[in-house]
């Protein structure tokens, strides 16, 4: 019996996920996870674990980060990436990160469970798409050390100071008076943080400034 682990921040996925490993009696889904940290917390009690199934977009830590943690811990683990998003970044870092495998989330049960055991055999399961792409980026690898705008991001020095104190967890008044700046030039700041960044939100702001080691 495969021991499987599902991660995603989307519960209705993470139960269409699981009733497609229902149809096979060689796959058990031994729990769930809502994002990387919430997945490293759960292996901290349960790493009897043969395979995850990652999502790449989730907030607090996404499926990228959390997969070069649990094969630095756990090695035994399989990991497939099972996600929306087949852009050529999200592919490279993936298999950087230490990824066994990448699907598409619209794989169909039959393809899902064979895609499984490939890996737990030592394969490395992809869709078909995903393996053009992977083909290209390894005949192009200046695309893959340049991938784009995003590890371009500039910040000024009083954004990155901004986005130091809410990575703090402190509130925008706080963080007027720590920097000696108006409620309205704050909220200007994280207006352009956000923007330059192409995030929505703190959380995403944080994470994304991390990765890219601004903060």
């Amino acid at each position: 019996m495969t021991k499987v682990v599902i991660v995603d921040d989307n519960v209705f996925l993470q139960k269409a996920v699981a009733e497609k490993l229902s149809f096979f009696e060689n796959l058990s889904c031994k729990y769930t996870a809502n994002d990387g940290l919430d997945l490293i917390d759960k292996l901290e009690l349960n790493h009897n674990i043969d395979l995850i199934l990652m999502d790449i977009e989730m907030p607090k830590m996404n499926g990228i980060e959390a997969t070069g943690i649990v094969k630095s811990r756990y090695p035994h683990i399989k990991i497939i990436m099972l996600t929306i998003f087949d852009n050529d970044e999200n592919i490279f870092k993936s298999i950087k990160a230490g990824a066994d495998g990448y699907l598409l989330k619209d794989v169909n049960p039959k393809d899902l469970n064979q895609g499984i055991i490939e890996t737990l055999n030592g394969g490395a399961t992809m869709t078909p798409s995903i393996a053009l792409k992977t083909l290209k980026l390894f005949r192009n690898p200046i695309q893959i050390d340049h991938p784009g705008c995003n590890d371009e991001v500039k910040l000024t020095t009083r954004e990155i100071e901004v986005l130091e104190q809410l990575s703090k967890g402190l509130k925008y008044n706080n963080i007027a008076d720590n920097l000696i700046l108006s409620l309205g030039t704050v909220r200007k700041h994280v207006e352009n943080i956000y923007a330059k960044l192409q995030v929505h939100n703190k959380l995403e702001a944080i994470q994304k400034a991390k990765n890219n080691k601004i903060i």
